[in-house]
């Protein structure tokens, strides 16, 4: 088998710092390994190390698993699959004044919490100005706390830090799952640790078998800086540190100051701060999510929901009825069937679930049931025709929110598909040169 020596020599540069490997190898004891100071897996112990190979199934970066995973997601091209776009926010203002769009994520975390669905949510908190670091949330004002880009600009050691980053490892919050007995967890994570999270429910390893739901955020890349490069920052975008409110990140760097004003800086001018694996990521909008966020394509305030799965579908439709707001406008002839087929999916689960539930009450098979039979080939339909299909066929309808969000969304993703491309066949070439 692989050892963790052979993954690092393959991966290089390309380590996401996603700590999957680590947190993998730490909840089975093997104690063979431990992340650094700046977040890169290393050994801990190397003579504990028995050459599992499982490190390297894990890695993002490595696609030994990625057939069991596009299985288990119902993946498709482009963008993976896609059964509802939708533009929400929180109903409530406590988490919409937090929030850094509309609060989605900390509306749907909380309405699980509430109804007992998860007693835990993975997530990521802001420790100074710019720094992040992973969390188990397990009450209502611990998800609170971590909602939002809002920075702590009290002086103290963390605030004037001489290195910064907007990535937080989230995955190494696991080990905390174990800990505690979570049975249920929501995870909120960037694409490279949703993979990382399939990957762990494809072999059945623990702790992944505590998680209930992925909860993927749209992603241009992470950053990571020292106290030179902030400067270079301040420059670049024309601000002080000391002025900064909150920062968000989609397709440009939205710098938000006390005073009011917005200091935007495109990214292609922070590509000296983004971290290495980043550059040769192609995932934007986390492909193997259950539901992905974002704000692009939407109004200032909204966020974008991309629905991938029937549990993600489940978990928005019950959001949707109690703590979230819809973005009505005008809707385009198009986006009136693709309501109505939302709906009719609905429905359809509804009395598949009622026909699963007979049946085990009965001692039957609902699968031998030809109206069962009928419904489910229905729902498969339904759910097949808008998994990306909907947006090809119909590339451009006229006032269409949700249809012009997704537009937005697969042109950034398309974007970074091709930068990754180039950057790919820019390093192989510029290690071919070296050999």
């Amino acid at each position: 088998m692989r050892s963790f020596e052979d993954l690092i020599q393959e991966v290089r540069s390309l380590c996401h710092r996603c700590g999957g490997c680590v947190t993998f190898c730490t909840s089975i004891n093997y104690g063979a390994l431990e992340l650094g100071e700046e977040g890169y897996p290393r050994y801990k112990d190397k003579t504990k190390c028995i050459e599992c190979g499982i490190c390297s199934m894990l890695c993002p970066e490595i696609d030994e698993l990625d057939d069991e995973i596009k299985k288990q997601s119902g993946w498709s091209e482009p963008l993976g699959r896609i059964i509802s776009t939708s533009i929400v926010r929180a109903a409530d203002d406590e988490i919409r004044e937090r929030a850094t769009d509309g609060g989605a994520v900390t509306g749907i975390l909380l309405r699980l919490m509430d109804t007992g669905r998860i007693d835990g949510a993975i997530v990521s908190k802001h420790v100074g100005l710019f720094n992040r670091e992973p969390y188990l949330a397990t009450s209502r004002e611990d998800i609170l706390s971590a909602c939002g880009s809002f920075y702590d600009t009290s002086p103290g050691m963390v605030l004037y830090s001489e290195h910064y980053s907007t990535y937080s490892p989230s995955v190494q919050a696991l080990s905390a799952v174990k800990k505690i007995g979570a049975r249920k967890v929501a995870f909120v994570g960037t694409p490279c640790q949703i993979v990382t999270l399939r990957k762990m429910q494809a072999l059945g390893v623990v702790p992944s078998d505590a998680i209930y739901c992925l909860l993927g955020l749209f992603c241009s890349g992470n950053f990571a800086f020292d106290d030179y490069s902030r400067k270079r920052l301040e420059k670049i975008g024309d601000f002080k540190w000391g002025e900064v409110k909150k920062i968000n990140i989609k397709g440009s760097m939205y710098v938000y100051l006390n005073n009011g004003s917005i200091h935007t800086l495109p990214l292609d001018e922070l590509d000296f701060i983004m971290r290495p694996a980043c550059r040769y990521c192609d995932d934007y909008t986390a492909e193997f999510a259950d539901l992905s966020f974002g704000g692009i394509g939407a109004k200032e305030g909204w966020t974008t929901v991309l629905t991938r799965t029937q549990l993600g579908m489940d978990i928005l439709n019950h959001a949707e009825r109690s703590v979230l707001e819809n973005y009505k406008q005008q809707q385009a002839p198009g986006d009136f069937q693709l309501e109505k087929d939302r709906n009719r999916i609905r429905e359809l689960k509804g009395q598949i679930g009622h026909f699963k539930y007979s049946a085990k009450m009965s001692g039957m098979s609902e699968s031998q049931d030809p109206v069962y039979q009928s419904l489910a080939r229905e729902l498969k339909e339904l759910e097949d025709r808008h998994a990306g299909a909907y947006l090809r066929q119909n590339p451009k309808i006229p006032g269409s929110n949700m249809v012009n969000a997704l537009t937005r969304v697969m042109q950034k993703s398309m974007e970074k598909k091709n930068q990754c491309r180039e950057n790919r066949t820019e390093l192989l070439n510029g290690m071919y040169e070296q050999a």
